[in-house]
């Protein structure tokens, strides 16, 4: 008799190789989308709820200035409540205008250039706000036709102003009137190339200009972004990306679970900051 066959184990079936590279690869991208989405969130919602609640608090505190006559008249700590703008054409009533135009401060709604004098006083005035994200407090700016009116409440009372011409960037509009108002925003609301404004002449009674207006930097003009926020931004990614392996390590070795929960809270808060320092480098009027 021979002796029975012998079985042999069956062969393992081996990945081939390079197969971790591209799956590497697709993790990344996944990665990488959710990322993008994440931050289009931000900045298309959750900045808008970043912003009322800013324009809520500053609101209330304005409105106390100015019962207690306290409100500001010249140059003052940027991001600080300096008016109150109405335009009725466009559904804009009681918002908050602060000092500033960096990046930061159109964060918390319109902005006041600061080397110009404020609303109601003699002189041009000038107003920045955002067009898309923030809130975009004047994406209907530009639906205002001539002649429509608006008015700016300050320390020195209500300025009434009435819309004469519309500009942009490329295209400045000559107006010999000495006391005015430019509205300033992203000609765009997609792609913030350019900036076009609203010129208002005042029709109420000029108050007087206490001077002593500052120099502005480049961050606070129309269309530009904070390049300071740069290396901060910088290093809230490599932060990310950090904390992104540690998880990444300790889901291999224990838990899954919870080293996913032991990682959420960080991650979440350097995403957060991540996302603002990203929102900083983007043109001011976006």
């Amino acid at each position: 008799m021979s002796p029975p066959a012998q079985s042999r184990p069956a062969p393992k079936l081996r990945a081939p190789a390079g197969t971790s590279v591209p799956r590497a690869l697709g993790v990344g991208l996944v990665l990488l989308g959710v990322f993008l989405l994440g931050f289009a969130g931000y900045l298309y919602s959750v900045s808008a709820i970043q912003e009322a609640r800013a324009q809520s608090n500053s609101f209330v505190a304005f409105r106390n200035q100015l019962s207690q006559q306290t409100a500001p008249l010249g140059p003052v700590t940027p991001g600080t409540a300096v008016a109150i703008l109405n335009i009725p054409g466009i559904g804009i009533k009681d918002m908050v205008v602060v000092e500033g135009t960096s990046p930061a401060n159109l964060q918390l709604g319109p902005g006041h250039v600061r080397n110009t004098p404020l609303p109601g006083q003699n002189g041009a005035a000038e107003i920045v706000g955002r067009r898309a994200t923030f809130g975009a407090p004047f994406s209907r700016l530009l639906e205002l036709k001539r002649g429509a009116n608006l008015t700016v409440i300050t320390g020195q009372g209500t300025a009434s102003y009435t819309v004469m011409a519309g500009g942009d960037s490329g295209h400045l509009v000559e107006d010999p009137a000495p006391n005015r108002l430019l509205l300033i925003t992203s000609c765009s609301a997609v792609v913030p190339t350019t900036y076009c404004y609203l010129d208002a002449d005042l029709t109420s009674q000029p108050q007087q200009d206490p001077g002593g207006r500052p120099a502005i930097s480049a961050a606070e003009t129309p269309l530009s972004g904070d390049s300071g926020a740069l290396v901060l931004t910088m290093v809230w990614a490599m932060a990310l990306v950090l904390i992104s392996a540690a998880g990444t390590v300790a889901a291999a070795r224990w838990s899954p679970w919870l080293a996913y929960l032991a990682v959420a809270p960080p991650a979440l808060a350097v995403l957060w900051n991540l996302y603002q320092g990203l929102a900083a480098l983007l043109p001011n009027v976006y």
